[in-house]
């Protein structure tokens, strides 16, 4: 689904009274005397799914004009299960997108020229879910038990618990996305994702015990901003500029900054989505630290190291996912974070 947001005219204030055409804006400039017109940047965006509060950070940068305030038209475009955001992004229908750390190395894996320059979430959100009181306690307490996994969380945190905590692919069981086997059965344990299916369980009467993977050491970056190498070198100046907004909406939105814009939006291209599970979602990544916690808080939202990034694909190395000898650097870029930008 496309979305293009046009900010109502009442919220520009002299922008409006000058008249200035759209496509433009009137931008401070620093150290400048006045206020100078200023072309906007268009740039497409591509989240990754439904309009959530894990998105709620660029919502927030286009609510509240920060993308624009950056001399930047956000073209920001929700995903869904018909669509391959690296598929768009590799075709040149978008130019960037939200993406994680895996696809970032099969960029290099499959030697094409993209790679991730951000990552918003330090904390991977994925989740193994069980109910509390039933004896299930740890990671190591679940070898052996059936565990309702999906298709991608087999080729992706699968392996690493598989590593990690010596559990074997005869425990899996398809996840259907569906609640039923999970609410009937007290000692099952399936995936999930931290602000969707634990909210979920609890508003049909469940007590949902969560492990997340991250706290394990899995440390895949999630919910990262993806681009080609010829989008970085020829647009760096837009680039960081579209960063710096991203990870200024993200420092509002986490911390409920005048975000009910930002809400409506994300509602409004996703009717499923309410203001409860906007809520819950929000105060399920803040009290894990999925955006502000680690790196992050010393240099800024969006941190990325090269030496997280090792530990990483030596990681999934050991587990099988990846061979040796891939050349990880590839997959990403730090020119554009760590400047503690939102902190």
């Amino acid at each position: 689904m496309k979305t293009r947001y046009v900010i109502d005219r009442r919220r520009l204030g002299r922008r409006a009274i000058l008249g200035v055409a759209a496509g433009s804006a009137l931008v401070a400039v620093p150290g400048a005397r006045g206020i100078r017109a200023q072309t906007l940047d268009r740039v497409t965006f591509q989240t990754n799914w439904r309009a959530q509060a894990e998105h709620g950070g660029y919502y927030q940068a286009v609510a509240a004009g920060i993308y624009r305030r950056y001399g930047i038209e956000c073209d920001l475009r929700m995903g869904g299960p018909q669509q391959n955001p690296a598929q768009l992004l590799v075709a040149g229908r978008v130019d960037m997108i939200m993406s994680n750390g895996f696809q970032a190395l099969n960029y290099v894996r499959e030697n094409i020229p993209f790679l991730t320059i951000a990552a918003i979430f330090q904390k991977d959100p994925q989740i193994l879910m069980t109910h509390e009181g039933n004896g299930i306690e740890r990671f190591e307490d679940m070898r052996g038990r059936p565990i309702l996994v999906g298709a991608a969380g087999r080729v992706t945190y699968w392996p690493f618990l598989r590593a990690r905590f010596g559990f074997t692919d005869e425990q899996i069981r398809p996840y259907t996305f569906n609640l039923g086997p999970f609410l009937q059965d007290r000692m099952a344990i399936q995936q999930g994702f931290l602000s969707s299916e634990p909210f979920a369980a609890r508003e049909a009467g469940a007590n949902p015990r969560v492990f997340l993977i991250a706290d394990a050491g899995y440390e895949n970056y999630q919910t990262t901003i993806d681009i080609s190498r010829r989008m970085m070198t020829e647009r760096r100046d837009l680039v960081q500029r579209f960063v710096n907004a991203t990870i200024e909406g993200w420092a509002q939105y986490i911390r409920r900054q005048d975000i009910g814009a930002a809400n409506a939006l994300i509602m409004r291209d996703n009717p499923e989505m309410t203001q409860a599970k906007i809520d819950y979602a929000i105060e399920s990544m803040n009290r894990n630290g999925i955006v502000l916690s680690g790196d992050a808080e010393r240099l800024g939202i969006g941190a990325m190291t090269e030496e997280r990034w090792n530990r990483f694909y030596d990681t999934m190395v050991a587990a099988g996912v990846y061979p040796p000898g891939l050349a990880w650097r590839n997959a990403f870029s730090l020119d554009f974070v760590n400047k503690r930008v939102g902190l």
